[in-house]
């Protein structure tokens, strides 16, 4: 008798482009603050998948000031993000698809509040049985902290199912790997195919596709 499925998705680059307002947020707060940033959009694109306090940190603001950073950030975000979010493409259907067989979760660096309006905003919250954001855990993705979280929540023995985490970062293929489950790296976001190859076999061009393979295993 084959075990039940688990399917947990990341979110930014997995199942939604937020680009132009993760963007929009950060120029904002560099301004706000005064802060001289010598980068452009590649370098913060380059940290989405980290948690705010360490993109900020990496693109080089004081650690004295990342709180302050982090707290216009989210107050620009808030008021933009629902118009400036899309859902990929094959997203809907690869929810659609993964819900007539498993159990569903989202495991994201993202503020659960924020990850809640979005996916409600877009259709799709009703899909899911829990989010874990980055408030809930002290340490994020990669560490799989958040996994075992999201698991907890759902009630979960690992023994119990197949459990799978489909993710577009090698952040969310190492979680994957440390917290023993299986994984799928899905090439539509901001990871290199040459950076997920270290971490899973398996790597497909969406979330859709990623859905499929996981159905095929069954």
């Amino acid at each position: 008798m084959s075990k039940e499925e688990i399917v947990l998705f990341d979110l930014d680059g997995t199942l939604i482009d937020s680009t132009p307002a993760i963007l929009k947020g950060f120029y904002h707060s560099f301004e706000v603050m005064g802060f001289d940033f010598n980068g452009g959009d590649k370098e913060i694109i380059e940290q989405i998948g980290y948690p705010l306090d360490i993109m900020y940190k990496n693109l080089g603001i004081s650690d004295e000031r990342i709180e302050e950073a982090v707290d216009i950030y989210k107050e620009k975000y808030r008021k933009i993000s629902n118009d400036l979010t899309v859902l990929l493409d094959d997203a809907s259907a690869s929810v659609e698809l993964a819900s007539s067989f498993a159990r569903l979760g989202i495991v994201t660096t993202k503020t659960t509040k924020f990850s809640i309006e979005l996916l409600e905003y877009l259709g799709i919250m009703n899909k899911f049985e829990t989010i874990v954001g980055r408030q809930e855990v002290v340490n994020p993705k990669p560490h799989p902290e958040p996994i075992f979280k999201v698991l907890k929540q759902m009630d979960v023995k690992k023994e119990d199912y197949d459990i799978w985490m489909i993710g577009d970062t090698k952040l969310d293929l190492i979680a994957s790997n440390e917290a023993g489950i299986n994984c799928v790296g899905v090439l539509c976001g901001y990871g290199e195919y040459e950076d997920l190859k270290h971490y899973t076999p398996h790597i497909v061009q969406n979330p859709l596709q990623a859905v499929e393979l996981i159905k095929s295993f069954k």
